[in-house]
């Protein structure tokens, strides 16, 4: 994926349509399982707005290309004026599902509505504030300077809707006809979206572990099973299911809840990190490579350097922190044993293949662990009540370091899930977010690594593969851009 190149000065030609060949007048149906499905409609909620975006149910005024290039989407320009305000000018006839036009007044509305409501809204560039100026252009203020707008717009946080009532209506290429929360979501073509009448309709299940998602792909029950485990390929490749494996931009990682009294010792949380050995992760989930820190290697903003397995070192830290090896092979201090519980979850298979693995990596420098496994997982981790836990995230899905910096790990930010605090961290990141230079802009996401390293309130542990099941019917749908955009305009049947 590539550095979107961003200039004071962004313009770029609308974003060419597909051309896709008509099938029948009559949509044909397509199920498609997942493991995960929108909570929600409301895209100010959460992080429906994500999940919305993945469904191919809404759409920002920007994207991330196949290329991982930020490219206009509702939008056809974004430029920087000298005040420091942006003019976004909306690409000509896009309209939402129910016909009604995409203006400037409706964006402007839903967008402000979203950044009232919603943290993650708020976290690359403060509050932004959308006027809108004639039918088509919209003034943005940003409460702190960026020169990335583009790329923020990009944000997951960011679809584009207008309320009919307390109904969302959205601008993507399916439109919804009924939504069970927590089950399923039945999608027809939006009727408004050029070549409509080439795509199916669709069946979004939610097929809750990764073990029943490839029993339901096994028996024929789905044209798509997204995120398969990888135990569960060789059974499927022995009935000649097509399985396609692609890398993703994700990172897989483990929380470390600096709240929790052994954690509060960054001694310990260092140990743990150099306990776990990253390679023996990737064999556990056959797929991937080491992480090197917070982003993928194919960023230019990627560390460099190799992160450390050192079970010696880890020891020895633990030594000095005043936890000493017992005979029954966990460390005590004053009396009390050194235990952590661990949580995963379902919804990313990868996630619970680990946990007996960084166990017997801890176990073996005399720290006793629990494994749980929760079905709610941003709750669980909302709610600090963990030690470790083990989790799944797209850390650049707009091509740009700042989101994930801020979000998780400046002081008090919304999903700053380890409750790390450094106030060294928080002045760099208001640099990165005034920064126009990508040279520097990658030099500071540099350095905020190696501080997160230090520190350890975070162990970047693998940047994973993931496996899709395709029926006959969907074979040659190509799979890209993680989760972000799993269901697209160029859904249709294969011929």
């Amino acid at each position: 994926m590539t550095y979107p190149r961003l200039s004071r000065t962004v313009i770029a030609a609308a974003v060419a349509a597909t051309i896709l060949v008509p099938v029948s007048s009559v949509a044909e149906q397509v199920t498609i399982g997942q493991t995960f499905l929108a909570s929600g409609l409301d895209p100010a909620k959460g992080s429906n707005g994500w999940a919305l975006v993945s469904h191919g149910i809404g759409e920002q005024l920007f994207r991330v290309s196949r290329a991982g290039e930020v490219v206009p989407n509702l939008a056809a320009s974004a430029k920087r004026n000298d005040d420091g305000t942006w003019t976004v000018e909306l690409a000509p006839n896009r309209f939402f599902s129910d016909g009604t036009p995409v203006t400037a007044a409706v964006v402007a509305a839903a967008l402000n509505r979203t950044g009232a409501a919603n943290p993650s809204a708020r976290a690359t560039a403060g509050r932004l504030t959308f006027t809108p100026v004639g039918t088509g252009t919209l003034m943005v203020e940003t409460e702190q300077p960026t020169t990335i707008l583009p790329s923020i717009l990009a944000e997951w946080a960011f679809p584009v809707y207008r309320l009919s009532g307390d109904t969302p209506i959205f601008t993507g290429p399916f439109a919804v006809d009924s939504f069970e929360p927590g089950g399923s979501i039945e999608m027809s073509p939006n009727a408004h979206y050029i070549d409509a009448e080439a795509r199916p309709n669709v069946t979004l299940r939610r097929i809750a572990d990764g073990q029943s998602l490839a029993l339901a792909f096994a028996s024929d029950e789905l044209d798509m099973a997204f995120n398969l485990p990888v135990e569960t390929l060789k059974m499927l490749n022995a009935t000649g299911k097509e399985v396609t494996s692609f890398p993703v931009s994700y990172q897989y990682m483990m929380w470390m809840n600096t709240r929790s009294p052994a954690l509060s010792d960054r001694r310990v949380r260092r140990a743990i990190d150099l306990a776990v050995n990253r390679e023996d992760l990737v064999t556990a989930s056959q797929a991937g490579v080491p992480a090197s820190g917070a982003f993928a290697r194919s960023y230019p903003f990627a560390a460099e350097e190799p992160l450390q397995h050192d079970p010696k070192k880890a020891s020895e830290l633990l030594d000095a922190a005043g936890w000493i090896l017992g005979d029954d092979g966990v460390r005590r201090r004053d009396g009390a044993r050194l235990e952590v519980v661990l949580y995963a979850y379902p919804q990313r298979p990868d996630l619970v293949t680990f946990q007996p693995v960084v166990r017997a990596a801890l176990a073996k420098v005399g720290i006793a662990v629990t494994t749980q496994v929760t079905e709610s997982p941003s709750d669980v981790a909302a709610s600090g009540e963990f030690d470790l836990f083990l989790w799944a995230q797209h850390t650049a899905p707009a091509g740009d370091p700042g989101l994930f910096l801020s979000l998780f790990f400046e002081t008090g930010a919304a999903r700053n899930y380890s409750g790390w605090s450094n106030p060294e961290f928080d002045a760099l990141i208001a640099n990165l977010r005034a920064e126009g230079n990508p040279k520097a802009r990658i030099d500071l996401a540099r350095r905020a690594q190696e501080m997160i390293a230090a520190e350890a309130p975070v162990s970047f542990l693998v940047t994973p593969e993931w496996h899709v099941g395709l029926s006959s019917k969907l074979e040659g749908y190509a799979l890209w851009g993680s989760d972000y955009y799993v269901i697209r305009p160029d859904l249709v049947l294969a011929r």
